[in-house]
């Protein structure tokens, strides 16, 4: 299968899709939203079909969790189309009007990227994530997943194209690439996709990053960190820390690493042990194991995104210490701290830098679902153009609009006419 010429035709296609109106893109969600229910059946089959084979493979335990597609991942992506439905039309929305002259008016449009490729391994809900996000915004896919989950994918996305198909999407809007050749195929087209999302393990991201000429969003770790303050609420502390690392130990928004400020150390590091027993492996520096028995934490622990049920430890001197610590070892991905004083927390959430930082609560808050995004294709660790989960509006750009009556810029230049620049 040719990709390059499979990317120029869709390229074609992301044209007619961004021409669509709101209410036809609308339209579109709701009919592959019925399917999806009306196919789950099907879906869940060639889900068993996958997670056995995976097992049979001996894949890690936190991967087959990612790999499993079930009713309650159904339900989330039925929230997440309905939650996208529900936003307002995030393309054709006049950012700022100015009129530069009499009858010459600049207009700002948000309008699509075009054709966005996404590479994404293990999670075969994120198909319908990044599909439906896609089709809110205009924008058309070109899809690879995970060798792991190819059944699953390709269920999911027969029934996504041939569902919005009926709805009169246009060809293309959707596409899906099956074998590994079509990843290298598809980091060469760049005169044709516009933006790659890539969604996996450190060195995926890296290979996919070093290997494309096209603009790629995402974020290589997810190394998260929670600061326990010294004006910390011990009891909202371990909770928040708990959660925050076994709710979903497989996310990219897990906490990895906790810093303890030395003046709470002797509470907090025996509560959680305490509260943590047999859900999680702490290890902790020299400081950090006086107060409970666990493994050495190393340098390199530190660096580490685990994706597993273990949890470093470092014992800090101040805040400061907690935000170089962040800065330097972090992914700038999201920073918690848990503390009482406002003057603290303004403090760390104005020095770390990342793309989330947090007061008081989980790291797992980092969502395109549960910022009301309606999903997410990912998220991004860059500071151009999209950061932090990226929704809806992460995946629009915009254009200029000049609307004039004969104006000529000699004019201006020989001083005949002048700009009065007034907004409107």
């Amino acid at each position: 299968m040719n990709y390059k010429e499979i990317a120029r035709e869709v390229k074609l296609n992301s044209v007619k899709l961004g021409a669509l109106s709101g209410e036809e893109r609308n339209k579109a969600l709701l009919k592959i939203k019925e399917a999806l229910i009306d196919n789950k059946e099907a879906i869940f089959e060639a889900n068993k079909a996958d997670l056995k084979k995976a097992e049979e493979d001996g894949i890690a335990g936190p991967v087959l969790s990612r790999l499993k597609f079930d009713q309650h991942k159904l339900d989330d992506c039925l929230s997440g189309i309905d939650s996208l439905i529900g936003l307002p039309d995030p393309i054709n929305k006049s950012v700022f009007r100015r009129m530069l002259d009499d009858g010459l008016v600049l207009e700002r449009v948000t309008c699509p990227i075009g054709v966005i490729g996404v590479i994404f391994e293990s999670r075969p809900d994120a198909l319908v994530q990044i599909s439906t996000l896609c089709i809110k915004s205009g924008n058309c896919a070109i899809l690879k997943g995970g060798s792991e989950a190819a059944k699953t994918n390709r269920a999911l996305f027969d029934v996504i194209l041939h569902a919005g198909l009926e709805a009169r999407l246009p060809e293309g809007f959707v596409t899906l690439v099956e074998d590994r050749a079509g990843i290298a195929e598809l980091l060469e087209c760049d005169d044709s996709v516009d933006l790659i999302i890539p969604r996996g393990s450190n060195a995926f991201v890296k290979y996919i990053m070093d290997n494309s000429n096209i603009p790629v969003m995402g974020h290589a770790d997810g190394i998260c960190h929670i600061y326990v303050d010294e004006a910390a609420d011990i009891d909202k502390a371990v909770r928040i820390i708990v959660d925050a690392k076994t709710q979903y130990v497989a996310a990219c928004n897990t906490v990895e690493t906790l810093l303890v400020h030395k003046a709470v150390a002797d509470k907090l590091v025996p509560a959680l042990a305490e509260a943590s027993k047999e859900k999680i492996a702490l290890k902790g520096d020299e400081n950090a194991r006086r107060f409970a028995d666990m493994e050495e934490a190393t340098e390199e622990d530190f660096r580490t995104e685990y994706l597993d049920y273990i949890l470093s430890i470092k014992i800090v001197g101040d805040i400061n210490e907690a935000i170089e610590h962040i800065n330097k070892y972090g992914s700038h991905h999201t920073d918690s701290i848990i503390t009482e004083c406002e003057g603290a927390a303004d403090r760390f959430m104005t020095y770390v830098d990342s793309a989330g930082v947090y007061h008081n609560c989980s790291t797992r808050f980092a969502d395109g679902f549960r910022y009301g995004f309606g999903a997410e294709v990912g998220i991004s660790t860059g500071k151009l153009h999209a950061r932090g989960p990226v929704g809806v509006e992460g995946l629009v750009t915009y254009k200029y609009k000049l609307r004039g009556n004969g104006h000529i810029v000699k004019d201006y230049a020989d001083g005949v006419s002048t700009f009065k620049h007034k907004d409107l």
